[in-house]
C-alpha cells in the first residue's frame, strides 16, 4: 500500500510538472535544453511575451525564457491581423538575435517555434519598465511589483543606457527602432536597462559610408493596433512630413521620460489608434504648444521639452543628452565606470575601488546587492585585484540578509577564501571573521572559513597570525570536538613552539586560555598541561601568559586540576619559573600566590583522604578488638633528647609501636609459618616420628613432680661454659627423679650422691673429686661423658647416652627435663635429639 501511495505522490508530481511545463510551452523544442519554471514578468508589443524564469539544462545557466503562446490571438478579429502580428513578433526576434551590445538585451537561444508557440531564451531578467510603472497585462500574478520602486539613481543611470544603446544602433547598426516605450525595455536580474522590441525598426537603405537613408511606412488606420508603433511615443515628424530620421527615436526617449517620472507610466497623450487626433497633436508641438512637463525633475524639464520639439534638427542629441548636470550624480558615475571596467588597467581599477567604499554607503542596498555587487565579483578571476575589491565586497555584504549573503555574496567568496597569495586577501578575511561568522551557515563555516583559518595559523605573516588567534576563541562553539582536538589546537602548539616572535608565543596562549570553556577536563589534562612545560621561552610576558592557563585551569568549575597532577607535574613546573630572571616584583608574586593556592589545594585534598582512611581504619580496628581488654603497666618515659624532638613529629611513632607489637610475634610468626611450610615439604615417616615424640613429651609432662629429700643444690656462681650448664640441668633431673617413687615409664635408680654439698666449700669451684668425675679427659672409654656414674648399677655393658632406652622402647628426650628450682621454670622448653646433645659434649 505505501508502495501504491508512494507511486501516486510521484505520478501527481509529474503530472503537474507536465501540466505546467505543457502550458509553458507546449510541445516547444527549446524545453529539451531548458528547464522552465514560474513566470516572472511580461515584456513586448502589448505585452504579449510571457517571461518564464529558466534553467539551462547542460549548465545549469540561470535564464529567462520569453514565451507567445498562439491562443492569445484569438481575441484579434481577421486571421490578416493575426498573421501580421505573428510576422511582427518573428521579426523583433531575428533581429534581436543579431545585435550584441551592452545595452542591448543579450540571446542566449535563439527563437523555437511549435505548433502552439513561440519561444527564445535570454540572460536572467526582472522585469519590463512597463511592469515596474505599473501596467501588469498578461501576469499571473498582478501584485508583484507594487512594492518595488525605481530610485533616482536607477532612472538617471536607466536612461542614459538607453541613450548609449540608441547611440550605438543609429550610429554603428544605422538602425531605427521606432518603438522605444515602457514596453520595449527590460530590466535585468542586476537592474541595467536593456532595449528590446525591434519589432518595427527599420534598416539603413543606403551604402554604410553614405548617409543613411530608413524608408518610411505610412500609419494605417485599419490595421490593428499592435501592427504598427504605438502612437503616443511616435514622432511628430511622421504626421507632418511624412519621414523617419535617427531624431524620431530621440522624441520617442523624451516621452518615455515624462512616462517614467508620471504617475502609472502615462505617457503626454494617449491616443489609441486614432491617427487623426495624432495629426492634431504634432500640429501643436510645431506650433510650440508644449505638455506642462511638471512631473519631471527640474533639471531634466528643459532637455526633455527640446526632446519633444517638432523639428527634428532642434532636438537635443543623446551625447549632448547625457552630459547635463542631472546625470552628474556619483551613483551614476560609479554605475559608468563599473560597466566600462574591463577597459581599465590594475592601476586605474585599484584607484577606483579604493574610493568605492565612500561611494557603496551612499547608494541604496538594492543598487549595491544587484548592480555593484556583481561587476565587483567579476574582478575575483584576477587575484592582484582581490586586494582592492574584497572590502567593497565585504561591506555590501554588512547590510545583507542572511538569504542575500548566501544567494549573492558567499557563493563568490568561497573561492577567494582558498586563494593565499597575495598575503592581503587572508589579512583582509581575518579583520572581516566577525561578519563571516554573524552570516555563514555552520556548515560553510566548517568547510570554507576554518579551513582559510588554518591556513592563516600556517602563514608566515605575523599580523595575520596573531589576528587569526585572536579570533579563533570568537567561534570556538562552532568547533566539532575532532576539528578542536586533531586540527585547530595542534596548529595552535605547533606555532607556539616554532615560532620565533615573543608576541606570536605569547598569543597562542592566550588564544589556548581562551579556548579551555570549550574544552573538555580530559582534552585539557592530556592536551594542554602537558604541553606548557615544553614551550622554550622564558620570558616574563610568555610565563605569566603560562600562569594565566594554569589559574584557569585551576579555578573553572568545569575543568579543575587534579591534586596529582598539581604535585607532580605543575607545581614542579612553576617553582623555577618564580626565579627566572626579569620577572617583576608584581609578577613574582603572582607566580607565588598561585603556587600558594596549589599547595593549599593538595593539602587539604589530600587531608581528607587521610582522615577518611584513618577513620576506617580506626571503626576496623574497634571492630577487630572490641573483646580484647590489655592492661599494659605504665613505664617511665625515657628522657627525650633533641634528636627525639625532631623525630617525634614525623609519623613514625606508629611506625614504631607496630615493630613493638609484632616484635615477638614476628619470630614466632616466622617460626610458624616455617613449620607450616616444613610440615607440607615433610615426608610421611617424618610425620610419624614428630607424632610419636609429641605422645612421649605429653606421658612425661603427665609425671607427678616429687620434691627433693635433700638440701637444693647450690649453684655457684663460678662462670659455666654450654656444656657444664646443660650437664647441671640435667643432673638436677635426675636427682629429682631419683626420690621419685617407683614408676613404669621410667628407669632411674637412686644412686650415690657424688656430689659435694659441704657448706664449707665456698670458694665458688666445684671439689676435686666432682671436677675429676667430670674431666672427660679422665675417662678410658671415648663414648662416655660425664654422666657414667650416674647410670644405674648393672652387671651389663655400658651403654651410650645416644643408645640408652625406656622400658618402653621409646628414645628419651632428655631436653624435656627442667630443673624446678631455678629460674628456668619460666622458660620455653627447647626440644633437643640425642644426637644434638652429644654433638654439644664434644
Amino acid at each position: 500500500m505505501d508502495v501504491l501511495n508512494t507511486f501516486n505522490k510521484l505520478y501527481s508530481s509529474v503530472s503537474t510538472t507536465v501540466s505546467q511545463l505543457s502550458n509553458h510551452l507546449p510541445g516547444n523544442p527549446l524545453t529539451r535544453e531548458y528547464e522552465v519554471e514560474n513566470q516572472i514578468c511580461s515584456a513586448g508589443i502589448g505585452l504579449l511575451w510571457r517571461v518564464y524564469k529558466g534553467t539551462k539544462k547542460s549548465t545549469k545557466q540561470e535564464a529567462s525564457i520569453f514565451v507567445f503562446e498562439k491562443k492569445q490571438l484569438e481575441k484579434f478579429g481577421s486571421k490578416d491581423d493575426k498573421d501580421q502580428i505573428i510576422e511582427i513578433l518573428k521579426k523583433g526576434v531575428v533581429q534581436l538575435t543579431k545585435i550584441r551590445h551592452p545595452h542591448i538585451l543579450t540571446m542566449q537561444h535563439p527563437l523555437e517555434e511549435s505548433r502552439d508557440s513561440f519561444a527564445f531564451a535570454t540572460e536572467p531578467v526582472f522585469a519590463s519598465l512597463a511592469n515596474v510603472l505599473g501596467n501588469t497585462s498578461n501576469l499571473a500574478n498582478p501584485n508583484s511589483f507594487s512594492s518595488h520602486k525605481l530610485h533616482d539613481v536607477d532612472t538617471k543611470y536607466g536612461l542614459i543606457q538607453i541613450c548609449e544603446g540608441l547611440g550605438f544602433l543609429h550610429s554603428d547598426v544605422k538602425l531605427l527602432h521606432r518603438n522605444i516605450c515602457p514596453e520595449s525595455i527590460i530590466i535585468n536580474q542586476q537592474g541595467a536597462w536593456k532595449i528590446f522590441g525591434f519589432d518595427y525598426c527599420v534598416l539603413n537603405q543606403n551604402p554604410h559610408d553614405a548617409k543613411p537613408f530608413w524608408p518610411f511606412h505610412e500609419y494605417n488606420s485599419s490595421w490593428h493596433a499592435l501592427c504598427q508603433p504605438s502612437l503616443e511615443y511616435m514622432a511628430p515628424e511622421c504626421a507632418l512630413i511624412s519621414n523617419y530620421t535617427a531624431e524620431s527615436d530621440i522624441f520617442s526617449l523624451g516621452v518615455l521620460i515624462y512616462a517614467t517620472y508620471s504617475s502609472g507610466g502615462k505617457p503626454i497623450k494617449m491616443f489609441g489608434k486614432d491617427y487623426q487626433t495624432f495629426r492634431k497633436y504634432a500640429q501643436e508641438l510645431k506650433q510650440g504648444k508644449y505638455p506642462l512637463l511638471n512631473c519631471i525633475p527640474e533639471g531634466l524639464q528643459n532637455e526633455v521639452k527640446m526632446m519633444l520639439n517638432a523639428t527634428p534638427e532642434l532636438r537635443i542629441n543623446l551625447h549632448e543628452f547625457t552630459k547635463i548636470a542631472f546625470f552628474d550624480d556619483i551613483g551614476v558615475k560609479t554605475l559608468h565606470y563599473l560597466d566600462q571596467l574591463f577597459q581599465w588597467d590594475n592601476l586605474q581599477k585599484s584607484k577606483f575601488y579604493k574610493g568605492l567604499p565612500q561611494v557603496i554607503q551612499k547608494l541604496p542596498h538594492r543598487i549595491n546587492v544587484f548592480r555593484i555587487l556583481p561587476c565587483l565579483v567579476k574582478e575575483f578571476v584576477n587575484p592582484p585585484m582581490i586586494p582592492f575589491v574584497l572590502p567593497n565586497v565585504l561591506l555590501i555584504a554588512e547590510n545583507c540578509n542572511n538569504q542575500e549573503y548566501v544567494k549573492h555574496v558567499l557563493v563568490h567568496l568561497k573561492p577567494v577564501m582558498k586563494i593565499t597569495e597575495p598575503i592581503q586577501i587572508l589579512l583582509i578575511f581575518m579583520q572581516k571573521m566577525d561578519l563571516l561568522l554573524k552570516l555563514t551557515p555552520a556548515e560553510d563555516v566548517k568547510t570554507d572559513v576554518l579551513p582559510m583559518l588554518y591556513r592563516a595559523l600556517e602563514s608566515d605573516a605575523q599580523q595575520i597570525q596573531e589576528l587569526c588567534l585572536s579570533i579563533l576563541p570568537t567561534f570556538a562553539s562552532l568547533v566539532d570536538y575532532p576539528s578542536m582536538k586533531n586540527h585547530l589546537l595542534p596548529r595552535i602548539k605547533k606555532l607556539c613552539v616554532t615560532t620565533q616572535l615573543i608576541s606570536v608565543k605569547v598569543n597562542c596562549l592566550l588564544c589556548i586560555g581562551k579556548l579551555l570553556e570549550h574544552l573538555d577536563k580530559w582534552l585539557v589534562m592530556d592536551e594542554v598541561i602537558p604541553f606548557l612545560p615544553q614551550i622554550p621561552s622564558r620570558e616574563p610576558a610568555v610565563i605569566m601568559a603560562i600562569l594565566g592557563i594554569y589559574k584557569l585551569a585551576l579555578t573553572h568549575s568545569k575543568l579543575g586540576l587534579t591534586k596529582e597532577s598539581l604535585a607532580n607535574k605543575v607545581i614542579p613546573f612553576l617553582v623555577p619559573l618564580s626565579i627566572e630572571n626579569g620577572l617583576s616584583l608584581n609578577q613574582f608574586n603572582s607566580i607565588m600566590v598561585l603556587v600558594k593556592d596549589m599547595i593549599q589545594r593538595v593539602e587539604s585534598e589530600h587531608r581528607t583522604k587521610l582522615e577518611q582512611l584513618t577513620n576506617i581504619q580506626k571503626e576496623s580496628n574497634t571492630l577487630k578488638f572490641q573483646s580484647q581488654t590489655q592492661l599494659v603497666p605504665n613505664a617511665k618515659s625515657p628522657v627525650k633528647s633533641q634528636s627525639d624532638d625532631v623525630f617525634s613529629n614525623l609519623g613514625l611513632e606508629q611506625f614504631l609501636n607496630d615493630m613493638e607489637e609484632n616484635g615477638g610475634n614476628d619470630s614466632n610468626a616466622g617460626n610458624n609459618n616455617s613449620m607450616s611450610t616444613s610440615s607440607s615439604s615433610m615426608s610421611l615417616q617424618d610425620k610419624q616420628r614428630v607424632t610419636q615424640q609429641q605422645e612421649l613429651n605429653q606421658r612425661l609432662q603427665s609425671q607427678p613432680s616429687i620434691a627433693p629429700k635433700q638440701a637444693p643444690l647450690k649453684i655457684l656462681n663460678k662462670p659455666k661454659d654450654l656444656t657444664t650448664s646443660l650437664m647441671d640441668n640435667q643432673l638436677n633431673q635426675l636427682k629429682l627423679t631419683h626420690n621419685a617413687p617407683n614408676n613404669n615409664n621410667t628407669w632411674f635408680a637412686p644412686t650415690t650422691n657424688t656430689w659435694n654439698t659441704s657448706p664449707q666449700n665456698n670458694n665458688n669451684t666445684m671439689p676435686t673429686s666432682a671436677s675429676a668425675q667430670f674431666n672427660p679427659a679422665s675417662k678410658k672409654d671415648d663414648d662416655w661423658g660425664a654422666f657414667d656414674d650416674l647410670l644405674p648399677n648393672s652387671n651389663k655393658k655400658k651403654v651410650a647416652m645416644n643408645q640408652m632406652k625406656s622400658s618402653s622402647s621409646q628414645p628419651v628426650n632428655l631436653m624435656h627435663l627442667s630443673n624446678s628450682n631455678n629460674s628456668m621454670t619460666n622458660r620455653k622448653k627447647n626440644e633437643l635429639s640425642a644426637d644434638d646433645i652429644m654433638e654439644f659434649l664434644k
